[in-house]
């Protein structure tokens, strides 16, 4: 699979809801969590909930089938202990299914007035995206960012596209990969996503994450601190063997465009 469409769809099947049946109420998310859960509350993050409740953070990952970056998202029930005979099973199953699928917002029912026909003199205008401007997230992101490799672009990010949720930066095998920001390695070594390589993740602050993929070999362990410009691995290659780094910015697990924070590539 796809490195960016497996973490994308990872990410879509905890925040985007299935369909109309079997939808949590609204209010029902925000109840008391029932015995051996936790509701999750805004701005929590899993590394800090395992360390609050003195639980291994890849533990409590296993036992709510999280993969790397460990999305969770306000309201989200998560088990506390190990699940009998290794599964959830009967009401708590249920009401932690129910609690991973936000309510469906409502159907849009206006109908739009119908378009003006162009004429030969005014033709017919088409709206644009203007490109992201460098940097112009970063102020707002309370953090100082910086690249973690220098190189050409090979892909940019497509909010739309899960195969495109980061972006890839050209570089030599065995190029120092620097962290992008100051913050602490919650994630290092193989990840779960069929691809990925050798994974790095740095929690920056509760509410930003950044990933490092297909790095050949990662020089951090987890729980380290690291400061903006410090090596976290070296650059490895692709599934398709081209030598590259996959980099992403997410913010409360939600991937984000790399390049609104990231300065201006000089």
């Amino acid at each position: 699979m796809h490195v960016p469409l497996a973490l994308g769809v990872l990410v879509a099947s905890l925040l985007a809801g299935c369909g109309s049946k079997g939808l949590a109420p609204v209010d029902e998310r925000y109840a008391p969590a029932p015995p051996g859960f936790y509701r999750v509350r805004a701005g929590d993050t899993l590394s800090e909930i395992a360390e609050r409740e003195r639980i291994g953070m890849r533990k409590l990952a296993a036992w709510n089938e999280l993969a790397p970056p460990y999305p969770i998202y306000a309201g989200q029930l998560l088990r506390m202990q190990a699940p009998p005979g290794g599964g959830a099973s009967g009401d708590d199953a249920r009401r932690a299914s129910a609690a991973r699928t936000p309510a469906e917002p409502a159907a849009k029912t206006a109908a739009k007035p119908p378009a003006q026909p162009a004429t030969a003199s005014k033709p017919a205008k088409t709206a644009t995206t203007p490109a992201p401007r460098p940097g112009s997230g970063a102020s707002a992101s309370g953090l100082t960012w910086a690249w973690p490799v220098s190189g050409r672009l090979l892909q940019r990010y497509q909010p739309n596209d899960r195969t495109r949720q980061g972006i890839r930066i050209a570089a030599e095998v065995g190029t120092p990969v620097a962290a992008a920001a100051d913050g602490e390695v919650v994630y290092s070594g193989r990840s779960g996503l069929a691809g990925y390589g050798n994974l790095i993740i740095v929690k920056h602050s509760p509410r930003y994450l950044s990933a490092y993929g297909f790095n050949r070999r990662v020089l951090v362990s987890e729980g380290t601190r690291v400061k903006r410009g410090q090596q976290l691995a070296e650059v490895g290659q692709s599934a398709a063997g081209q030598p590259m780094l996959h980099f992403e910015i997410r913010r409360d697990g939600a991937t984000v465009d790399p390049l609104l924070f990231l300065p201006a590539a000089g």
